[in-house]
């Protein structure tokens, strides 16, 4: 197949196609009927391209996207190395390094067309091959212009860096024993409530932590909390460390600073054997600008991967942009998915910068008014729309316990349905106006100025039939620059009066309540799925930081302190166990996999709001001074009900004003309309969960 754009592939042969399943989206959202000949267009370029792979690919799309067993270096049963590379603007292509003492023109591959070298290297008389395992080897690229160019393979499968450079070297990863998976993939959830995590930073020391640590330290405490999924961040390598793993320079390399391959499987392996399944982070949208290490001008242009144009640059990120339309893009992208897969046995993928893709403008100035004309216009970059529907359908289809969620701001419709009805095919998107509202609300209003209605409004409003993950703060609210949910609540006071033994402190106190109230409401009414970003569970203070020349390279702030958890003086340990608590309760009456909430009250004035899911009652109180004592609120379905969690509980240090074992019977009669009644008591900046006494 020729390395051209896509527009060479099949011409003239596929006639438009409709999505045979449109008129269920339609039935979903009637508005999009006005645009049904836009959603056709991209459903049929999409079966063009997919069209295209099947028959013009040799082996088709499971071929194609298992390019990794073809592609890069490899090591054949009888000792001989085979290499094989896309590097369009070379005049030569040699293989160099350890293994021959750094001789640069020993080795050169053969044109094998469409932009494609090959080399073999024939094993030791002995039969062992020439290349030992964990070698240096790099590959020397002779372009158009004579230049001679050091690059590692695209497809390198262990990168390293000696500490004192600041460039990674590709190394031959050919171990003599393959790491054997114990645990299977865990059965596909109906609901996620995912920990998200970076390796690097979740020791307290102030270093870089391993696999290992990761291991045997962290997915204990991740499996007690009552988390189904794990999002790991920064797994794909990448020579800036401080980038938080967004500037890949390696895609198929998982990032030696943590450890070995084989350390990593160990991981996602001992998650399995918990029953959590394993999602990576991963970074398609653009690519580091690095050269030497990374992909950029690979063969010595300014092309190649990436748009030869304005295109092929993104401003604010300062970083590269993938042409999608190229063959060679789409056959390292999806393989490289795969490789996670099948070498690695991740469950999923968060999909990095989804709306950079999306539109011509990556989003960028872009208000987002959720008029349906934004999202179905020419400002929308089909080419990458049409990825990331080969990249859904191609997961789906080889892989059904594959999970894919979808980082988009925008609200682009369709994004979570099914590819057959013209959908983008994720499984979720990130609700990301949420923990935007919850910031703006701490950081620009005190809590008796918060409205019911525009926290119920920001909860609720996100588009029927499509998942999503709800959360009160991720990694990006961490960061230095921004603050935690627990440091815009308490501050300094945080350094001074989190010991059991300190004096009472007004702030902690509110704090604490605020913290508990705001992660249970997003919980249970934002969305399908739920994340926490790892420590914030417990309330961790401070910000996080990478080391940089602006913080003279420390590890001070890269680092989450869990040893605050089993402190038994401090009071991070009853964060946590409310964090437990309430993941477990979900875990019980599932209200995730619900319909959305009925809710029944949104009470300015009262700062109270009431609604009903799975069964449950959810009630809360932000007032700051006033508890309701028999409050009357609107139950559905009539009975006995007893408390199943409360923020204010002793075990969560609360207050304790609430007696557990006291259970609420209902009334007839409409209330908010509900055709029962209760009479309850709710204390200030509470909330509770209530259930059905069977």
């Amino acid at each position: 197949m020729s390395s051209g754009d896509l527009d060479a592939a099949g011409r003239g042969g596929t006639a438009a196609e409709e999505a045979p399943l449109l008129h269920h989206l339609l039935e979903i959202d009637p508005q999009l009927k006005k645009y049904e000949k836009e959603i056709n267009r991209r459903y049929s370029e999409f079966r063009k391209r997919l069209t295209s792979i099947e028959t013009d690919e040799p082996g088709g799309l499971d071929t194609f996207t298992k390019s990794y067993e073809t592609f890069g270096l490899h090591v054949l049963p009888d000792g001989s190395v085979v290499c094989r590379e896309w590097c369009p603007g070379a005049k030569e292509l040699y293989l160099w390094g350890e293994f021959n003492d750094w001789n640069p023109q020993q080795f050169k591959f053969l044109q094998a067309g469409f932009g494609k070298w090959e080399l073999t290297i024939p094993p030791e008389p002995e039969g062992t091959p020439r290349v030992p395992h964990n070698s240096l080897v790099k590959l020397r690229v002779i372009d158009k212009d004579g230049k001679h160019l050091d690059r590692l393979s695209p497809w390198a499968r262990y990168v390293t860096r000696h500490e004192s450079n600041v460039i990674f070297d590709q190394r031959l990863w050919n171990p003599p024993k393959s790491y054997k998976f114990e645990n299977g993939h865990p059965s596909k959830p109906n609901r996620l409530r995912i920990y998200e995590a970076h390796v690097g930073i979740s020791s307290p020391e102030a270093k870089i932590a391993t696999y290992r640590h990761f291991t045997e330290n962290v997915l204990p405490h991740i499996a007690t909390l009552g988390y189904n999924a794990i999002q790991l961040m920064a797994v794909m390598e990448h020579a800036y460390y401080a980038s938080f793993g967004y500037q890949v320079t390696s895609f198929f390399a998982a990032s030696s600073r943590y450890g070995t391959p084989d350390e990593l499987k160990q991981l996602v392996d001992v998650a399995h054997g918990f029953g959590i399944v394993v999602l990576l982070d991963v970074v398609h949208s653009h690519a580091s600008k690095n050269t030497v290490d990374g992909l950029n001008q690979f063969d010595g242009s300014n092309g190649c991967f990436f748009h030869d144009n304005v295109r092929g640059a993104h401003k604010l990120w300062d970083s590269r942009l993938f042409n999608y339309r190229q063959w060679e893009v789409l056959r390292f992208l999806l393989s490289n998915l795969r490789w996670w897969i099948e070498e690695y046995q991740f469950d999923g993928f968060r999909f990095d910068g989804a709306t950079s893709m999306l539109y011509y403008s990556h989003g960028l100035g872009d208000g987002f008014s959720g008029h349906y004309e934004e999202y179905y216009d020419l400002t929308v970059d089909t080419e990458s729309l049409v990825y990331l529907m080969l990249a859904n359908y191609m997961l789906h289809h080889f892989y059904p316990f594959v999970i894919t969620i979808a980082e988009e701001v925008s609200g682009m419709p369709a994004l979570c349905r099914p590819i057959e009805e013209g959908g983008t095919g994720f499984d979720y998107r990130l609700a990301m106006a949420i923990p935007d509202k919850w910031i703006k609300l701490l950081k620009e209003s005190t809590d008796d100025q918060w409205s019911m209605g525009d926290i119920v409004w920001t909860l609720t409003n996100r588009r029927h039939g499509e998942k999503h993950i709800a959360y009160a703060e991720s990694h990006d609210q961490a960061l230095v620059g921004d603050k935690t949910i627990a440091f815009w609540l308490m501050d300094k006071e945080m350094y001074t009066h989190m010991s059991i033994f300190s004096e009472q402190s007004l702030i902690i106190d509110r704090g604490l309540a605020l913290h508990k109230v705001i992660r249970l409401i997003t919980h249970a009414l934002g969305g399908e799925g739920y994340l926490n970003f790892m420590g914030n569970e417990f309330g961790h203070p401070e910000w996080l930081d990478f080391p940089r020349a602006g913080n003279k390279e420390s590890y001070h702030y890269a680092r989450r302190q869990y040893n605050l958890v089993s402190d038994h003086i401090l009071k991070y340990q009853y964060l946590n166990n409310f964090d437990r608590d309430m993941n477990h309760l979900e875990m019980k009456y599932a209200w995730l996999a619900a319909d959305q909430a009925s809710v029944t009250r949104q009470h300015e004035e009262d700062k109270v709001i009431i609604f009903q899911r799975a069964g449950l009652i959810f009630l809360f109180n932000f007032h700051p001074t006033k508890s309701y004592t028999d409050y009357k609120i609107g139950v559905e379905t009539s009975g006995e009900y007893e408390i199943v969690l409360d923020t204010d509980a002793e075990e969560y240090h609360g207050h304790r004003l609430l007696d557990h074992k006291g259970h609420f019977f209902t009334s007839p009669g409409t209330w908010d309309n509900c055709t029962n009644h209760m009479l309850i008591y709710i204390p200030s900046r509470v909330g509770l969960v209530l259930a059905r006494v069977s």
